[in-house]
């Protein structure tokens, strides 16, 4: 059963209040120096929720030096990722949930801007800004390298983050719109997760850990929601998890990384795209099962878990389906093997600028 510690009271919060939710688990080399970033945000109306999911590393003795400015949930196991973020969220009283994992820095005007950008468009559910890549040392790179600037799903159904280990040389300078954002530092619209909810699950339990939120990129795509990129917002991002390291992983890393491939699929996906995307589709499977079976055996348990969750996840696909607003021609135009991204009008770029200033006020 989960404990809660709090010297804190909140107040009921107006539409432009930002609840803070962190999940940790084993984060004591990261988590002091996030929440301080956090807590130098120049942007007041906030609280900061953070779930603990039983760390054993000495991160309960640093979440205690924050807990009379922070909300501390100390889980008595490992309830995963997307589980202990829903128990944070369900805290929560913002209009908007900026979700943050431990190994983010944010500089003081993060959540400014992408409040801003957000408030613009109230088709807007998710804001991500500009994440640039940091040594697990928290020490930057000779050259600025990108991290994420939205995620983008290819026609063999990866999602990727645009812009990942690119030089930062100027470029994704625009407001633009994107496909989805990564949940290590990403704006939520408290209404967009009413919405689409399965089960009063934001982030699928399922999934434990590992492409949740693309998962919540497509569902939110799927009901009519629009993702939001703003260059306003900065921070940095220490990332584990790249297409090329798979091999230095823990094992249950990546038996979750093929699960979660194939319940992404499952609920989101139609008959028409699937058909429309099959060799590619079919090529990148025979990649990962063949992977299986050859070398990475302990991701076949992966299997097993789909035929056993077969009629609960073909239940949740019925509900993401029963709220799908878009067609699957402009789902399928955001699958390129390529980064898509849609150019927000101009006057965009001078309304968020004004709005940062005017938020800063809070």
């Amino acid at each position: 059963m989960a404990q809660s510690t709090s010297n804190r009271d909140f107040v009921s919060s107006p539409a432009a209040f930002v609840s803070i939710t962190l999940v940790t688990y084993n984060s004591g080399r990261f988590i002091k120096r996030c929440l301080e970033s956090v807590l130098e945000q120049r942007y007041e109306a906030k609280e900061i929720i953070v779930v603990d999911n039983a760390s054993t590393d000495g991160t309960i003795d640093i979440l205690e030096q924050f807990s009379d400015r922070c909300t501390i949930i100390l889980n008595d196991e490992n309830v995963g990722f997307a589980a202990a973020q829903n128990q944070a969220i369900r805290l929560s009283r913002g209009g908007w949930i900026l979700t943050l994992n431990p190994d983010v820095l944010l500089l003081p005007d993060f959540i400014d801007a992408l409040v801003a950008a957000g408030e613009i468009d109230p088709e807007v559910g998710t804001v991500c800004g500009k994440l640039l890549a940091i040594r697990a040392t928290f020490d930057f790179h000779e050259k600025p390298l990108v991290d994420s600037t939205g995620i983008y799903f290819t026609p063999m159904l990866r999602h990727l983050d645009r812009g990942s280990q690119e030089v930062d040389n100027g470029h994704f300078t625009k407001i633009e719109y994107v496909f989805g954002a990564t949940a290590a530092a990403a704006l939520y619209r408290a209404e967009m997760i009413r919405d689409i909810a399965v089960d009063g699950e934001f982030f699928d339990h399922d999934f434990f850990v590992y492409r949740e939120d693309a998962d919540v990129a497509w569902r939110s795509q799927l009901a009519g929601w629009k993702c939001l990129y703003t260059p306003m917002a900065r921070g940095y991002h220490v990332r584990n998890v790249l297409p090329g390291n798979r091999r230095a992983l823990p094992a249950e890393i990546n038996m979750h990384s093929v699960k979660n491939r194939y319940l992404m699929r499952i609920k989101n996906i139609s008959l028409p795209m699937y058909r429309r995307f099959f060799w590619s589709i079919l090529w990148r499977d025979l990649v990962v099962v063949g992977c299986c079976l050859l070398w990475e055996h302990s991701s076949l348990r992966a299997f097993w878990f789909l035929t056993r969750n077969w009629s609960n996840t073909m239940r949740k696909r019925k509900q993401v389906m029963s709220r799908k607003r878009v067609s699957d021609r402009y789902i399928e135009s955001w699958f390129a093997y390529d980064p898509v991204s849609r150019q927000a009008p101009a006057e965009f770029h001078l309304r968020a600028s004004v709005s940062q200033s005017e938020a800063a006020r809070f």
